[in-house]
């Protein structure tokens, strides 16, 4: 009797695991390594949900869409997700209630993702991100339940309104009262992904798997030798840009320690962060992927900018830093800047898209969302926020469309309503969230 196709040993089966000195490196789908004739279906895949976050808004002169599929149009900021449009959903018009009239900036980020009341004074209350929600749910069957990455270091303090400059940096909460730390170095996200530790930093992952990955090699088609080993090539190159950081990071610590202080109290780039944000942006981007593909963990976000931010973009001919370009957020200079960022978000998806899983791909697999805390910086107007969601959750979420939900009615555009059709899709079934006790409309 033949076993079902959906079963979890179907999946145990096509994944091969090889273990070395202190680490474990799960390899992509191979085909030749199950039993079955057959390709499983889309659903046999997990699914994977990311979160790529930038702050302060868009230029709302330059950021639409309209049709759907290979004749969807999309204005000059999404342009970067072209190539994609069969496999994105665009989204107007959605908000969350809690986070309007309450104030500037981190009054309108504290709970970005969970749609909670957030509280002013000392000590600070949010709620449990949907992305954490979802990890408490799939992390037991991963070595990490989420991966929670920044560009950017957080800001400590008040804000003027006096809500906790906390809310201004971080999307990811564990519970109401702690949001999930960001880690800002990608050396050490790398190091925690594949657990170096001590000496074993000195040593490639590649090395410490060398010898069973050859022994695979004997098992597998020509077509699986051949997905191997571009799968190897590409971690190993992310590992070499990896550690060209860490030696930066490195030297920063060293000439912090000389000043008695830390490398996160000092200026970047003599932290030890790259100076050059998309160097720093593609690398994060690039261990989502490799995380995602090996199944180390089906959760992540990225804080490209933070709300309030103060990163600088030379490459972008802007002379002002990221916070005081968004208030004049109609310039071209700030529609550069999000389009940059969107086309960050466009990197990781295609980059999803690019392995291969059964007959479609990790991204088909995983839904990505796109989205900042501000419509319209120069007026700090929430009252809709820029989405982007790329991906097809394993065939449960159809893509290739513009959906606008501006008049539905303030009830029916709940961004707590995506929320809850989203965690529907990964088993997570609750009746509330946030503010909401309904599904999203035509999701």
């Amino acid at each position: 009797m033949s076993r079902s196709t959906t079963s979890p040993d179907t999946q145990v089966s096509r994944r091969a695991i090889l273990r070395g000195a202190g680490c474990t490196l799960a390899l992509p789908w191979l085909a030749s390594l199950d039993a079955f004739a057959d390709t499983p279906p889309a659903s046999a895949f997990p699914k994977r949900f990311g979160v790529v976050f930038l702050g302060n808004g868009v230029n709302e002169d330059h950021w639409s869409a309209e049709g759907s599929g290979a004749a969807m149009k999309l204005s000059k900021t999404l342009q970067p997700l072209e190539p994609l449009k069969q496999k994105i959903n665009v989204i107007d018009g959605l908000y969350i209630k809690s986070l309007t009239g309450q104030g500037i900036h981190p009054g309108q980020t504290g709970s970005l993702l969970s749609g909670a009341q957030i509280a002013r004074g000392a000590i600070i209350h949010s709620g449990t991100s949907v992305d954490q929600v979802i990890a408490n749910r799939t992390g037991q069957d991963t070595p990490q339940p989420s991966i929670v990455l920044a560009c950017e270091q957080p800001m400590t303090g008040y804000h003027e309104t006096n809500f906790s400059m906390a809310y201004s940096s971080h999307i990811s909460w564990q519970s109401p009262e702690s949001p999930v730390p960001v880690e800002v170095y990608p050396s050490l996200a790398w190091d925690n992904l594949f657990d170096n530790r001590g000496s074993l930093r000195n040593l490639s992952v590649l090395d410490r798997v060398k010898d069973r990955a050859q022994a695979l090699t004997t098992k597998i088609s020509s077509t699986d030798k051949t997905k191997l080993d571009e799968y190897l090539t590409s971690v190993r190159e992310v590992e070499k840009r990896v550690e060209g950081m860490r030696k930066g990071k490195e030297n920063a610590d060293d000439a912090a320690k000389a000043k008695n202080t830390v490398a996160t109290f000092m200026e970047r780039p003599a932290n030890g962060l790259p100076e050059d944000l998309r160097d720093h942006s593609k690398l994060m981007c690039d261990i989502i992927a490799i995380a995602f593909q090996t199944n180390k963990t089906k959760v992540a976000s990225l804080i490209i900018s933070r709300d309030l931010s103060a990163m600088y973009y030379p490459f972008l001919e802007v002379k002002e830093g990221h916070h005081a370009a968004s208030h004049n957020n109609a310039s071209d200079g700030y529609e550069r800047i999000a389009r940059f960022h969107v086309s960050q978000f466009a990197y990781l998806a295609s980059k999803l898209d690019s392995m291969k899983e059964g007959d479609g791909t990790v991204l088909d697999n995983s839904c990505l969302m796109f989205l900042s805390n501000l419509w319209i910086g120069r007026k700090h107007d929430n009252s809709r926020l820029p989405l982007v969601l790329a991906g097809g959750l394993g065939g449960t979420l159809e893509t290739g469309r513009t959906l606008d939900y501006q008049k539905a009615g303030n009830d029916n555009r709940k961004m707590c309503s995506l929320y809850l059709s989203l965690m529907d899709r990964f088993g997570v079934k609750l009746d509330e969230f946030g503010d909401s006790k309904t599904r999203l409309e035509r999701l």
